[in-house]
């Protein structure tokens, strides 16, 4: 799954395009590096968000496979590291 769907999909961002902006600004890295939109998620990546006031950083769990994941789900998907 693309990281821009996978962020609005398990609820890091509320919209795709939001999160196709921060990727564009150069604020979220997947493992270490700057991410692409295009870019594929795999179980066991990690991605960081670098916002004004810090950084945060999430394991990826598992991929889902509908467009949405409800709040309450969120953690079978990514945790907070």
């Amino acid at each position: 799954m693309r990281i821009d769907k996978f962020l609005s999909a398990v609820n890091i961002v509320k919209r795709r395009t939001i999160a196709q902006d921060m990727i564009k600004e150069g604020v979220v890295y997947l493992n270490g590096s700057r991410a692409k939109a295009s870019k594929e998620v795999k179980v066991g990546d990690i991605i960081a968000i670098r916002y004004l006031k810090g950084e945060r950083r999430y394991k990826v769990l598992a991929i889902p496979t509908t467009k949405n994941v409800p709040k309450a789900r969120m953690g079978e998907y990514v945790k907070e590291i």
